[in-house]
């Protein structure tokens, strides 16, 4: 499986569009496609694929339930899909994940018999996904936390072991980059037993002035690997498939969208490579005989 967390510590520089569009892409590839949203923010990847109805259900099953082995049903009815891409949609619910794992690892260890046993909160995501044996019926998980730091990102992460980071040459941007292998040291600190592994920084929303150039080349004297594909502005096709609540490749699809195909293709293309790319780093070496 080809697991990884799309996260960038700056809101606002691509995170959920990268995540979507990137699904779709591997999902055109052939792969299967598990999507979780793990951000309670309005406006995320569940908003995206239009699957934002029961987020403030209260009585409906969701993910963070399982996480705490209260789940009201099988793994499998919280898969919903759109494009052909399984999801995981938010809920309101994970807007108190860090203080419900806090009350469950409080309640686990002063009821469990072993006196040295310790309820791991960032390992809980992982475990749900093991039982449901989401490793073996997907080829590429992506998960979208939000930005800030804590539960929501260390259970993506300890889930995933691997980073995508977009990266907008902006001083916005720079600040998702800056200082980032301090950050990533500090989450292999919390969660304790893991490499985290960053399959590169994206250039998004790249317009190609002299300011961005002088961003990027920032980007390059933090020795991070940078992905081979740069994502340029296009908030014409970007924002109309937030809009519509699709990818940019359902939008493309459409008749209304005519007109704009031929000069919105490169767009495609990029994520198509960027899918590529990434699927690339996880295919073993050949033996040679």
């Amino acid at each position: 499986m080809i697991p990884y967390t799309v996260w960038s510590e700056a809101g606002g520089v691509g995170k959920t569009t990268l995540a979507a569009n990137l699904a779709r892409a591997h999902s055109n590839r052939g792969q299967d496609v598990l999507v979780i949203d793990m951000d309670p923010q309005d406006g995320g990847l569940t908003n995206h694929f239009g699957l934002d109805d029961a987020k403030a259900d209260g009585e409906v099953d969701n993910l963070v339930l399982h996480m705490l082995n209260r789940g009201r049903g099988s793994f499998d009815d919280l898969v919903r899909t759109s494009e052909g891409i399984d999801c995981i949609p938010s809920h309101n619910m994970l807007g108190t994940l860090e203080e419900l794992l806090g009350k469950a690892k409080e309640l686990e260890e002063d009821t469990n018999p072993d006196p040295d046993y310790e309820y791991e909160k960032e390992k809980q995501l992982r475990r749900v996904l093991i039982d449901a044996d989401v490793p073996s019926e997907y080829d590429v998980l992506i998960i979208d936390p939000p930005a800030s730091e804590g539960q929501h990102l260390y259970n993506a992460v300890y889930a995933t072991s691997n980073l995508l980071i977009p990266f907008e040459p902006s001083p916005k941007g720079e600040q998702s980059v800056n200082g980032l292998r301090d950050v990533v040291r500090g989450i292999e600190s919390e969660l304790d037993d893991i490499d985290v592994g960053i399959l590169g920084a994206v250039p998004n929303k790249v317009k190609g002035t002299n300011i961005n150039q002088k961003y990027l080349d920032a980007l390059e004297e933090e020795e991070l690997p940078v992905a081979p594909v740069t994502i340029g502005e296009r908030g014409s096709m970007l924002g109309d498939a937030w809009d519509n609540q699709v990818s940019i490749y359902e939008l493309d699809s459409s008749e209304d969208y005519r007109d704009l195909r031929d000069y919105e293709r490169p767009t495609l293309e990029k994520f198509d490579d960027l899918a590529a790319h990434i699927t690339k780093q996880f295919e073993r070496p050949e033996v040679e005989a």
